[in-house]
C-alpha cells in the first residue's frame, strides 16, 4: 500500500516538475521537450519514472512523440478527450445546462472586466471586430474568445475552453445577421465602457441562442 502511494506521489512530483520546466523555459505549442533522459538528470529521478510520466501525458493528448524527432508539447485544447469524456460525465440534459450557465457567467464577468478596465475599453480592436462583423463570415466563439484573452483572466479562458468543448454547439457554427447586429451594438457599449447595457445586450443574444431562432 506504501509503496502505491509513494509511486502516486513521485508520479505527481515529476508532472508538477515538468509542467515548471515547460513554463520556466517558455516552451510553446508544438515546442520540443528535453529528452527522456536529461529530463531524468535534471528531475532526478529514474528513467522508468519519467518515461511512465510522459506516456501518461501522451495518453492525455498533452504531449505527442514522434517517432525519430522527440517529444513536443501539443495544445490541450484540441484534444478529443475531452469531447469523449463529456458523453460519460455530462449524460443528462441538466449537467448540459449548468455547463452552459457556467460558461456564459464567465463571458460575462470578462466583459465586466474589460468595461472596468480603461486601458482596455479603449482598444482600437473593438472597432476592428466590429468592421469584422459588418463584412466577413464571423464563428460566434471567436470574438467571445477575444474579449476572454483582452480580460486576461488566464485560469478562466483555460476553463472556458473546457467548458466550450464540453458543451459543443451552438458556438461552432456562423453568426446570423440578427446576432451580428446584437453584437456590434454589445461592442459599442465595450467601447464606451457601458456595463450594464453590454451585459443587457449579451443576455439577449444568449436568448436568442436558447430560443433556437438561429
Amino acid at each position: 500500500m506504501d509503496s502505491n502511494n509513494n509511486s502516486r506521489k513521485m508520479f505527481s512530483e515529476i508532472v508538477k516538475q515538468l509542467r515548471q520546466l515547460i513554463h520556466d523555459e517558455k516552451i510553446p505549442v508544438g515546442g520540443k521537450l528535453p529528452s527522456e533522459r536529461e529530463l531524468a538528470e535534471r528531475l532526478q529521478v529514474g528513467r522508468s519514472s519519467v518515461r511512465e510520466a510522459l506516456r501518461s501525458l501522451e495518453l492525455l493528448g498533452l504531449i505527442e512523440t514522434r517517432r525519430g524527432e522527440g517529444t513536443f508539447l501539443s495544445d490541450y485544447r484540441k484534444h478529443q478527450l475531452v469531447e469523449l469524456l463529456s458523453t460519460f460525465i455530462l449524460p443528462e440534459s441538466k449537467s448540459k445546462e449548468d455547463v452552459h450557465t457556467t460558461r456564459a457567467s464567465l463571458e460575462k464577468d470578462a466583459i465586466r472586466q474589460v468595461c472596468h478596465s480603461d486601458k482596455l475599453h479603449k482598444l482600437l480592436i473593438w472597432d476592428a471586430f466590429i468592421e469584422k462583423l459588418l463584412k466577413e463570415e464571423v464563428l460566434r466563439e471567436d470574438i467571445i474568445r477575444e474579449i476572454l484573452i483582452i480580460s486576461n483572466n488566464r485560469l478562466g479562458l483555460k476553463i472556458w475552453f473546457l467548458l466550450k468543448q464540453y458543451g459543443g454547439e451552438p458556438y461552432r457554427s456562423y453568426m446570423t445577421l440578427e446576432e451580428k447586429g446584437i453584437w456590434t451594438l454589445l461592442l459599442e457599449c465595450i467601447k464606451l465602457g457601458d456595463e450594464q447595457k453590454g451585459i443587457s445586450l449579451f443576455e439577449d443574444w444568449l436568448l436568442l441562442l436558447n430560443r433556437g431562432d438561429v
